[in-house]
């Protein structure tokens, strides 16, 4: 049997260190057996999916040295490797399903749906919704589908109060209460499948042999071992390796810690380093040596060598690491190479030079102008912000709801940045010559510099939402009791920018 692995990511924000952690381990198991590792695009959320984001895991995964034998780029005997390709393979199935009673079609309105899980929490009921509390009438079933109703197709689930027991390579053996799991929805009413099928159908057609995931997958692990029964399919290997966490033991968010490849490769950071860092989430050479290469962490790769406790990703170790890197491994002339690569080449150059002539006469006035688009985090504080004509508390509130506009942003151009940024303003109530200052702040450090709207599409999306992050933090944060006060704000400003 030849071992194949896989990465699924979805293509629908910046490429996640936690999917590189991923990839990474399911990489070297493949390898280490002399198997194949292969990449599928789980792009089913088509609002959310872009091919900008498609692009970026591409680019971000090989940066890092981690390539795969089948993909949507390198093609391979299994594809299409997008799923939103593959609808017809999914709707066959849901069919075969259907036909032997093991899926239905559910008609239930989302109104009716909250009204069921409301009156469950009013009697203190912690079980899922069962095929038996969504399934209507015969004849309301028939009704709906003349009336051309939406529906979803879920999967029949036990009803019993009993076991479900999960073989996993780490854990061993896992039980878990089938009262826990619903009747999950398997196909959506825009035809494309949830999660829980498409990894099921495509595991099984593209012969993948063993599932290494994240732990938070563990509890949908019945769900999935259901549904090979009912295909009559064998289950691939399940191992469920531990979640990266934040330091103080959270899970990793990008609220508390950068999670963007691309912010790491923006800031300058070696690729031998940070996939060096990320094969030490958990794992352990045997000589317990903390700076390795993937070349090495392949000849002594043993899965077991994982340790269930959440690893911690700590940026500061990351940096002391990628010292190490830059100063055993590199000659001067290959740094140089490097740096040039990064930043200091020609194109980067191209596009600063059209902001920076209006404002220099000597090369000299060059280098403090343009230090800030070569910089990481800028050296502000609160004290920075004391020319700015908002209070803290409102300057915190407008840096936050940019930060999550500039999330959901997808067109990063400076006029589409500043439509934005300005119709924010607008639903905020705040005037645009106060709202603008504290941005120029976070993003250059000052307000005497180029257009800010220029410097974010300059800076690109990672870099620019964690310098306001970043912000955000100098003065003091959102503290939990203010959050959901600002979180609706933000909701009545998006409807007031509609």
């Amino acid at each position: 049997m030849t071992v194949r692995t896989r990465i699924a990511p979805s293509p629908t924000g910046d490429p996640h260190v936690g999917t590189a952690y991923i990839a990474l381990f399911n990489y070297c198991f493949a390898k280490s057996q002399g198997g194949e590792f292969l990449l599928r695009i789980e792009d089913t959320d088509q609002q959310r999916s872009t091919p900008e984001s498609e692009q970026a895991i591409l680019d971000s995964l090989r940066w890092l040295g981690l390539d795969w034998d089948e993909g949507p780029d390198v093609g391979g005997a299994c594809g299409p490797y997008r799923q939103s390709e593959r609808s017809e393979i999914y709707r066959e199935h849901c069919e075969k399903l259907i036909e032997q009673g093991l899926a239905f079609r559910c008609y239930r309105t989302a109104e009716e749906l909250n009204e069921m899980r409301d009156a469950r929490r009013e009697a203190g009921l912690h079980s899922a919704l069962k095929p038996s509390d969504l399934r209507l009438a015969e004849d309301e079933v028939e009704r709906r589908e003349a009336a051309g109703a939406p529906y979803v197709i879920r999967m029949v689930v036990p009803e019993d109060d009993g076991r479900c027991e999960i073989d996993d390579m780490l854990r061993g053996k896992v039980e878990l209460d089938w009262s826990q799991v619903d009747a999950q929805i398997l196909l959506k009413s825009d035809g494309l499948p949830t999660y829980h099928l498409a990894n099921v159908v495509d595991d099984h057609l593209m012969g993948i042999t063993h599932v290494l995931r994240g732990e938070e997958w563990l509890n949908s692990a019945p769900k999935h071992k259901l549904l090979y029964q009912y295909f009559g399919w064998e289950m691939p290997v399940l191992c469920h390796l531990p979640l990266l966490r934040n330091p103080d033991k959270s899970k990793l968010s990008k609220r508390k810690n950068p999670t963007s490849i691309l912010y790491y490769k923006r800031m300058g950071f070696l690729p031998e380093a940070l996939l060096n860092y990320l094969g030490r989430m958990g794992w352990s050479m045997p000589d317990e040596s903390e700076k390795f290469s993937l070349a090495t962490m392949l000849e002594h790769f043993d899965i077991q060598r994982v340790s269930l406790g959440g690893p911690i990703f700590d940026v500061d170790k990351l940096r002391w690491l990628n010292g190490l890197w830059m100063r055993e491994d590199f000659s001067d002339d290959e740094l140089i190479d490097r740096m040039q690569a990064w930043a200091l080449n020609r194109d980067t150059l191209k596009n600063l030079l059209p902001h920076l002539k209006p404002r220099v006469e000597v090369f000299t006035d060059i280098a403090p102008l343009a230090a800030f688009f070569l910089s990481g985090m800028l050296p502000i504080t609160r004290e920075s912000f004391n020319g700015c004509a908002l209070d803290e508390e409102e300057l915190v509130s407008a840096l936050q709801c940019c930060v999550w506009r500039l999330e959901a942003e997808q067109d990063w151009q400076r006029d589409t940045l500043f439509a934005a940024v300005k119709a924010l303003a607008d639903g905020l109530g705040i005037k645009l010559k106060d709202f603008m200052p504290p941005l120029f702040i976070a993003i250059a450090g000052t307000t005497s510099s180029i257009s800010v709207v220029d410097s974010m599409a300059l800076l690109g999306p990672e870099m620019t939402r964690a310098r306001l992050r970043f912000a955000v933090d100098c003065l003091g944060g959102v503290g939990k009791k203010r959050l959901k006060k600002l979180e609706k704000r933000y909701e009545q400003a998006l409807s007031a920018e509609g």
